[in-house]
């Protein structure tokens, strides 16, 4: 049985952020983290964040030194789950202040819905990704046939409102991940839109993003055991 689409409004008081000029992680976190606060008071509405940083590394919560290889551009730490990620020009981030005590209070719901939610629209840009079993992020293959990682999402929850979010790869300058292993999967490579010679531009991912959003929310919601629940009422 497929659950209905939900109302417009529901989508449309989730504010929907876009910053053209790149914001600096320090400042980015701030503003994230006051949201998020504020949030939960109930004095600021949800947001959608779409941004671009200047060229980083970020260590989440199982970072492990090891893995950052050349610290050629400054390592923040990010308070979010995951290990070393890159962010830089031609990425797309997206800081999702989305508040589940109203959506399920369902954490797991949130992220495999957050990684559906990409997928639809890199498929929207003629991209066929996927999750991989075992592995974080989001999938595809790239031009030789490897199996390349184009999305990486990475998430914390304070008091039931979600902060941090995902990346997708528009065209960035893929010989900056080379300063770390990301996200600890030494063995596979990283692709972008551009890499798998898509044309499409970053006004086209963020109107695909836009598209497949109410789809997204409406899956927010408790799963019982397992998420395969929420899968079967898509």
């Amino acid at each position: 049985m497929s659950l209905p689409s939900p109302a417009p409004a529901d989508a449309q008081q989730i504010e929907w952020r876009v910053d053209a000029a790149p914001v600096e992680y320090p400042a980015a976190l701030a503003d994230m983290e006051a949201r998020a606060a504020a949030i939960f008071a109930g004095e600021a509405r949800e947001r959608v964040w779409l941004l671009e940083h200047p060229p980083l590394y970020t260590a989440g919560t199982s970072a492990n030194p090891a893995e950052l290889i050349d610290p050629r551009f400054p390592v923040h730490e990010a308070g979010r789950g995951g290990r070393y990620t890159y962010h830089g020009p031609g990425q797309r981030i997206g800081y999702l202040n989305i508040d589940l005590r109203e959506r399920g209070k369902d954490v797991r719901n949130f992220v495999h819905h957050l990684e559906g939610w990409m997928i639809d629209a890199l498929a929207e840009l003629g991209v066929a990704a996927r999750r991989a079993e075992g592995r974080i992020g989001i999938w595809t293959d790239d031009l030789d046939g490897r199996e390349a990682k184009i999305g990486a999402l990475g998430i914390r929850v304070r008091r039931w409102v979600t902060l941090h979010g995902f990346s997708i790869n528009v065209d960035p300058d893929l010989s900056h991940f080379g300063g770390i292993v990301p996200c600890g999967l030494a063995e596979y490579p990283v692709t972008s839109l551009a890499a798998l010679r898509k044309t499409a531009s970053m006004p086209a991912l963020d109107a695909a993003l836009d598209a497949h959003f109410p789809a997204f929310l409406s899956r927010l919601r408790r799963c019982g055991a397992g998420v395969e629940q929420c899968e079967a009422g898509r």
